[in-house]
């Protein structure tokens, strides 16, 4: 088995990558939203920058710095720190299939995105929903700290219950 490279995000790599996102819905129910349309939710307009994980030409994970659309994590972390919205990324849409874990793919992926936050300046929040406790587990052994939780709304009026973080300082 080839070793998975991180590079960033092309355009070629969407079909790829929004099959990649339909594969880990199908497994573990991430994301909550946007399976249906997944090329536009991997490509709204506030992606600051995105990386894949690829392997033998085929995208394996994904994740993406976004520019700030009022999220709970980002008006947590502009209270807790005085840091204006201007100076936030939201780290985001990360994931990587079944068969790719265990590589230290999405730890590589977050450690991608944080390099970008630190290179441009900004500090990166998230959240994260309480059932995905893999990826709790990895924000919080590469130092991310929590800020507090809120709901992650999605579809007709849903919520579920998220951690906030932000991303260790540089």
């Amino acid at each position: 088995m080839k070793s998975v490279i991180i590079r960033p995000f092309e355009d070629t790599d969407l079909a790829g990558a929004s099959a990649a996102l339909t594969e880990v819905h199908g497994t573990d129910g991430y994301p909550v939203e946007g399976v249906d349309h997944p090329e536009a939710w991997l490509r709204p307009v506030d992606v600051a920058a995105a990386w894949v994980g690829e392997r033998d030409v085929a995208v394996v994970g994904h994740v993406a710095v976004m520019r700030s659309r009022g999220e709970d994590a980002v008006t947590l972390w502009m209270r807790q720190s005085g840091d204006g919205e201007d100076r936030i990324g939201v780290l985001a849409r990360l994931f990587v299939v079944r068969e790719a874990r265990r590589q230290a793919v999405g730890e590589r992926l977050v450690r991608a995105a944080m390099r970008y936050g630190r290179e441009h300046g900004l500090r990166l929040v998230l959240d994260v929903m309480t059932k995905d406790s893999a990826a709790i587990r990895l924000y919080e052994r590469l130092g991310w700290r929590e800020i507090g939780r809120a709901p992650h709304r999605y579809g007709a009026g849903r919520s579920i219950e998220a951690v906030c973080y932000v991303a260790p300082e540089a």
